[in-house]
């Protein structure tokens, strides 16, 4: 009973681009499923998260949190045309020329997920958030009622 205080919304947030097929399609999901039923035609409505639209480069320090949360990581997933080893050098290397970021980047800083330059990464994390939503996932553990609550 007591465990739904503990519960946090979902914070989501894309550095995006504009004009960026991937990134443009991305924000256009999660738009779509914040606000209309998700996945289309679903009878539980649209999903809730907190959705964060930043229209530049990540810090230094989300770099590297978000570059833990990558199943394959590695800071050479965030350019093309190169191998940076620092965040620092990704950094440089994307404002030296934008068009070598690849754009979107899609965080849920609450799952530790993020998906960098596709959408399909975007729909795994929007089905993520919608599994569980739909009790078909489990809460994360610190959310999990302790002691005589459970």
């Amino acid at each position: 009973m007591f465990s739904a205080f503990k519960r946090t919304i979902p914070q989501i947030s894309i550095f995006h681009r504009e004009g960026v097929a991937n990134s443009d399609r991305a924000l256009e999901l999660l738009r779509s499923a914040a606000s209309s039923s998700y996945p289309p035609g679903h009878s539980k409505g649209p999903l809730k998260f907190n959705l964060e639209v930043v229209t530049g480069l990540p810090t230094k320090d989300q770099l590297q949190t978000i570059e833990s949360y990558l199943p394959h990581g590695g800071l050479g997933s965030f350019v093309t045309g190169g191998s940076p080893a620092t965040p620092d050098q990704v950094i440089s290397q994307a404002k030296r020329n934008l068009d070598t970021f690849k754009w979107p980047i899609v965080v849920d800083w609450v799952d530790g997920k993020a998906s960098v330059g596709d959408v399909d990464g975007v729909n795994d994390i929007l089905e993520n958030l919608r599994k569980r939503r739909d009790g078909e996932a489990n809460e994360p553990e610190e959310h999990r009622p302790k002691g005589w609550f459970s």
